[in-house]
């Protein structure tokens, strides 16, 4: 099966160890983002989601229209937009970009994200939710009759929509979490499962776990896995970017006293940092440990082949789609594109014939 590239694209250049500069909705940023990406052969670029920032929907709209193949993952926190609400802007939006849409569903980690757009439920009740809201995002773009549903959060009669995705039977659902309820509630549910980048064994671990969960349901989701490459010539001149970038991070943090974290993933990414700095082949703890792992964080260091095999050994796990972000956002996606893409392409294409 081809591998998906995934990169990451916003509406302002900002890292881990960049200032944010210009204005948080820059219209030239996202068309420079969009085709970097799209030049480089990335497949598809995530676009966050986040209680303070610009919206998706016009942050994907503007990219579709400054590119031709790029596709988009759109991130999209379930609970905030009416779910028969939310299926008609994303049937819409996938008309308007030709079928190059697909999202992904967040239930919420940060509790005090959450708070910030009014929401005080547990971790729990936010997946419950998630589930109830894929259920019915499906229901509404491929049912040919009125839609009636009754569960815990939501309840709808006679919802019918004249615009259906342009994709059949419908956009591609993603989602991710590193708990429990996240599998018990998002694996029935979601067409691909997203995971943060773990040791080989973990990883493998919680596939079957995921897959198991799937299985109950007669589903068989698929799995995303999310590094921070980072690259060099030699391995010396990656491990020495690599120390530089954590270095620039933690000068950043400052004094700062890093709050354990209320989401399950990212404790999981800081409990392995504290079995080892530098994991498996190439997978360095470091750079979670430095940001406190709010998100993807884990990197990979090595020359491009070094790293091109360490991600090919997830993709033989079953990780078919691969999301690769730098710390320099634009300059690394096109070193990706240049050096890392084509090589982990080549070892998929060998494995596949």
């Amino acid at each position: 099966m081809p591998v998906e590239m995934i990169g990451w694209i916003a509406p302002q250049v900002s890292s881990e160890i960049l200032d944010s500069e210009g204005p948080v909705f820059d219209r030239d940023v996202i068309t420079e983002t969009a085709r970097v990406h799209e030049d480089a052969d990335f497949d598809r670029v995530l676009i966050g989601y986040f209680s303070d920032a610009p919206d998706g929907f016009i942050i994907a709209a503007h990219a579709a229209s400054v590119t031709t193949e790029l596709e988009f993952l759109l991130a999209h926190r379930a609970g905030f937009v009416a779910p028969t609400v939310a299926a008609r802007k994303f049937a819409t939006l996938d008309q308007l970009c030709d079928g190059r849409l697909a999202i992904h569903l967040i239930a919420g980690g940060n509790d005090t994200d959450q708070a910030r757009d009014g929401d005080f439920t547990n971790s729990e009740t936010r997946y419950r939710r998630t589930a109830e809201y894929a259920d019915i995002l499906r229901k509404v773009w491929t049912s040919d009759s009125s839609v009636n549903f009754t569960g815990e959060f939501y309840e709808i009669r006679g919802q019918r929509s004249a615009i259906k995705c342009h994709q059949k039977p419908h956009i591609p659902i993603y989602g991710g979490g590193g708990s429990a309820a996240a599998i018990q509630s998002l694996a029935p549910h979601v067409d691909v499962f997203m995971l943060w980048g773990e040791p080989l064994a973990e990883t493998k671990a919680f596939m079957r776990r995921v897959t198991a969960a799937g299985e109950k349901h007669d589903r068989t989701p698929t799995f995303s896995v999310s590094t921070r490459p980072i690259l060099g010539k030699s391995s010396n001149e990656a491990w020495e970017r690599a120390h530089a970038i954590v270095e620039k991070i933690t000068k950043r943090r400052g004094d700062k006293v890093a709050k354990e974290p209320s989401n399950e993933a990212s404790r999981r990414l800081l409990t392995l940092a504290k079995q080892g700095e530098v994991l498996d082949s190439c997978l360095w703890t470091a750079t979670a440990l430095a940001t406190n792992a709010p998100g993807n964080s884990t990197s990979l260091v090595g020359t491009p082949d070094e790293v091109a095999e360490a991600l090919f050994k997830y993709y033989e796990l079953g990780a078919t789609r691969l999301l690769v972000r730098g710390f320099d956002p634009l300059a690394d996606a096109s070193e990706y594109g240049a050096e890392l893409i084509p090589r982990v392409r080549r070892l998929v294409e060998k494995s596949d014939r």
